[in-house]
């Protein structure tokens, strides 16, 4: 027969109450206690040197100029967790389509300032799926697409004819 004690010790702890969370966008390997970090995490009561510390050695044997998206979510007792996700769908297309920026007039109304194969857009969407649960990698990629048609990429079915 097990004591009252026992059975306490295996009982849930009890949730932390989240106070907030924190959505940023960082270079692998470049986070610093300069804005945007720092402001951001200084405001919620997080140490931002041990954060900075934390994401530069997870990160480090990423490429430099990709930029990572970190959710933060920040307890009343100032303790934190971070979650690191992929890099923004956008940046991946601009980089795949060869591009610094979008269109500044984007749908019918602009000329396409570039294209993108389905091919290219597949191997996106592969590496997309882990940050977007609940779609089938087609559903990613029609995602992908009209991303593409809003930044005005133009969607070609071969490689050969981007």
């Amino acid at each position: 027969m097990a004591s009252s004690g026992a059975v306490a010790a295996l009982a849930p702890a009890a949730k932390k109450a989240v106070a907030s969370t924190l959505k940023l966008l960082v270079h692998a390997g470049a986070a610093k206690p300069a804005p945007p970090v720092g402001p951001a995490l200084g405001q919620a009561g997080v140490n931002i040197m041990a954060f900075c510390k934390e994401f530069n050695a997870r990160t480090a044997q990423m490429r430099d100029d990709r930029p990572l998206r970190v959710q933060v979510r920040v307890y009343a007792d100032k303790t934190y967790e971070w979650a690191l996700r992929g890099p923004p769908s956008s940046w991946l297309i601009k980089r795949s389509a060869g591009l610094a920026r979008g269109s500044d007039q984007p749908g019918p109304a602009g000329a396409p300032v570039g294209s993108i194969s389905l091919k290219h857009l597949y191997h996106i969407a592969e590496a997309k799926i882990g940050d977007m649960p609940g779609l089938s990698l087609r559903g990613v990629v029609k995602c992908l697409m009209h991303q593409c048609r809003s930044m005005g990429v133009k969607v070609v079915a071969r490689p050969e004819d981007a």
